[in-house]
């Protein structure tokens, strides 16, 4: 039988993934306190490439330094420095030392910014975000112009990784970051340009495509992470994807990575919000149920023939293959099985059945204390303690060169605490 895993996949543009596996972007907080990669950034990619996966995302690159989604993001906000593009130059060596292509994932936060990172972070609209803890600033509404100088850096940034070896881009406009929350009718309340119909709303993101793609040229690949829904009432909902997918096509983008979610309904990370979830208007296939946004991309394979990524939930090999077989996926996204085995798309490619779902046995909360999870806001924080271990993990990785089997999450949450108060002195 063919292994559908291994084959590879030869993108619009003409670059070929050497098969269809990636590894997911995933946050690292390894740079410095000025968003320098580090030796560490450098070790963790050289495993990660050693792993197997046809191609890597980086976590989130920032283009503007008063906007991270958490202190030790890699920035690049202006025209590197000799000794910046030194360091991006030496992180992409290490990242495709073993012929796999290595993506820089390209990303503004707006209001999803941490208040030890900005008070005030700039959004579509003054509209908070509604989670508890006070973790987030209240956010002030972008000028026009302020909105084409963001624009404009995505540009910049683009060019500087394609300078430095990295072989693609990709656009963030998932999990309610700031493109995502321009789409959304709940975070862009605007009445100019950017605000109101769907196609203004979407003019932010299709704006920063157009330019990335004129610094990076027609053969460099180009791609968007992409919202199947917020899955929140009155959200950025999956017909608006669909359309969004299509116009993303005419725009000349290689390939989109369907995801979904936000920092408010999770549903990236398959945990509860702080809201019932949105249903979204989708025929369920008669796949394996695992993977989140599966039926999502077959829907929007009908509309599209631009190549999809999905990411979130898979495990099972069969799951795997289904989706690549059906048509859904042309590439899997492999994100938290990595932070612990490295190597999981060479052990899938090899016939390993299933990966492990550490989530399964991870608890912020002793089981005596369980029933404090039927609180929202304790729920939530647990959640996001689950997500620390995942970081501890990869920060183990990068130092260490292996992860650390005696965490618990009480540690890493704490450990995590203490790293980005440490970053933001």
């Amino acid at each position: 039988m063919t292994n559908l895993l291994a084959q590879p996949l030869t993108l619009p543009c003409g670059a070929t993934l050497p098969n269809r596996l990636s590894k997911a972007a995933m946050t690292e907080g390894l740079a410095t306190a000025q968003g320098v990669p580090t030796p560490e950034l450098e070790r963790l990619y050289g495993i990660w490439s050693d792993g197997g996966a046809g191609m890597l995302l980086s976590g989130n690159i920032q283009i503007d330094r008063d906007h991270l989604e958490r202190p030790g993001n890699v920035i690049v906000d202006s025209e590197p420095s000799p000794e910046m593009q030194a360091a991006l130059a030496s992180w992409a060596k290490a990242a495709t030392r073993n012929g796999n292509h290595f993506w820089a994932q390209i990303s503004h936060a707006g209001r999803q910014t941490q208040k030890i990172i900005n008070k005030t972070p700039k959004a579509p609209s003054a509209v908070k975000l509604g989670l508890p803890g006070g973790q987030f600033g209240e956010p002030v509404a972008l000028t026009a112009e302020e909105i084409a100088e963001i624009v404009r850096r995505f540009a910049v940034c683009a060019a500087a990784v394609k300078a430095a070896g990295f072989t693609g881009v990709q656009v963030h406009s998932a999990h309610g970051y700031l493109f995502s929350q321009f789409l959304s009718p709940r975070s862009n309340l605007r009445t100019d340009q950017y605000g109101g119909t769907l196609a203004n709303r979407a003019r932010a993101l299709l704006d920063a495509v157009a330019v990335v793609r004129k610094a990076v040229g027609p053969d460099f690949p180009v791609s968007v992470k992409l919202n199947s829904a917020d899955f929140q009432k009155g959200g950025f909902d999956f017909e608006d994807s669909l359309q969004v997918v299509q116009w993303l096509e005419q725009a000349g983008v290689d390939l989109i990575e369907i995801s979904g979610g936000t920092y408010e309904q999770p549903k990236l990370l398959g945990l509860q919000g702080m809201e019932e979830e949105e249903k979204q208007e989708v025929a369920e296939s008669t796949m394996v149920r695992e993977a989140y946004f599966v039926d999502f991309a077959l829907a929007m394979q009908k509309k599209v023939s631009i190549p999809l990524m999905v990411t979130g939930g898979f495990r099972q090999r069969l799951a795997m293959e289904q989706a690549l077989e059906s048509g859904s996926a042309d590439v899997v996204g492999l994100g938290r099985p990595m932070c612990v085995m490295t190597d999981a798309p060479k052990q899938l490619m090899e016939g390993l059945e299933e990966l492990p779902r550490y989530e399964n046995e991870l608890s912020l909360f002793p089981s005596w204390l369980g029933f404090l999870g039927k609180v929202k806001s304790l729920r939530a924080m647990a959640g996001f303690a689950v997500q620390y271990w995942f970081y501890g993990q990869i920060d183990a990785i990068g130092r260490t060169g292996q992860a650390n089997s005696e965490l618990t999450v009480l540690k890493s949450t704490q450990e995590t605490m203490a790293l980005q108060k440490k970053l933001t002195k």
